[in-house]
């Protein structure tokens, strides 16, 4: 990945405004959580005293006990609360991961339909027990499975059916991530997502292939389990995929949901 295609991710100027989809207009606003850190009197006891105290104590036996400097008492005595309240922030935002119907269904009027987070975590499952193919990472395979559509917790889940382009879909998403970055408070791991999601979005890698062929074959294993549960006809989602897989993985998979299907049908 160049450092130009980087350059968005996580950048140090504050997010203005984020604009959520037409089509999920009721979670408007992202919650702008604030979790304050505090320590202890028992800590701020325990510094204070060692930044104050410059002679020695002496023990039984003669032992001579230096006293701690402030920069030690802190170092082993305070808890980094910054890290730990934004991983919470970051957290709780993802959340709405859990809570966010996958669109395609909610428009089709599927009950009880799968949430953001559900879609992740089988796409997660397929990534760990794909065989193995040389030179393709799977670890990779699987974290960029879980942050994929890590910015809809923002943004909501678009689909063409909003008459957003693609384009568009693309910038929100990537402003919506700059602010989840930022809310993890940057750093490495803020990094590597923001790097993991741009490669998926790029479709720049052998595992970012992999990946979208996931994404399509969960899609359309999802719609069949809908169409034997409940009834549907969700023919639309078999066919938006048709032609368009990748990957061997990915056409082996499709196929066999399709078999199935013709079987069931």
């Amino acid at each position: 990945m160049s450092s130009g295609s980087r350059a968005w991710v996580c950048k140090s100027a504050s997010l203005v405004s984020l604009i959520v989809a037409p089509s999920l207009s009721t979670t408007s606003t992202t919650p702008q959580l604030r979790f304050k850190s505090s320590t202890s009197r028992l800590y701020r006891m325990a510094a204070t005293e060692a930044s104050s105290s410059s002679s020695s104590v002496t023990a039984g036996d003669g032992i001579t006990l230096n006293p701690p400097s402030s920069s030690a008492a802190n170092a082993d005595e305070r808890p980094p609360p910054s890290s730990a309240s934004s991983a919470i922030d970051f957290l709780s935002l993802c959340h709405r991961l859990k809570t966010t119907k996958r669109a395609g269904w909610v428009k089709r009027d599927v009950k009880d339909p799968e949430s953001i987070a559900d879609h992740m975590y089988r796409m997660g499952l397929m990534a760990l027990i794909a065989s193995d193919i040389p030179g393709l990472d799977r670890d990779k395979c699987i974290k960029i499975a879980i942050v994929h559509d890590i910015a809809e917790a923002i943004v909501g889940d678009i689909t063409p059916s909003d008459g957003i382009s693609k384009e568009e879909k693309s910038r929100r998403e990537r402003e919506a991530l700059d602010h989840m970055c930022k809310l993890l408070g940057g750093g490495s791991r803020a990094q590597e997502i923001g790097e993991l999601w741009l490669e998926y979005e790029e479709n720049s890698s052998p595992e970012a292939k992999i990946v979208k062929d996931l994404d399509k074959v969960e899609m359309i294993l999802q719609a069949l389990e809908y169409e034997n549960e409940q009834g549907k006809d969700l023919d639309e989602f078999f066919q938006s995929t048709a032609g368009k897989f990748q990957t061997e993985l990915g056409k082996a998979w499709a196929l066999e949901i399709a078999s199935r299907r013709r079987k069931e049908g």
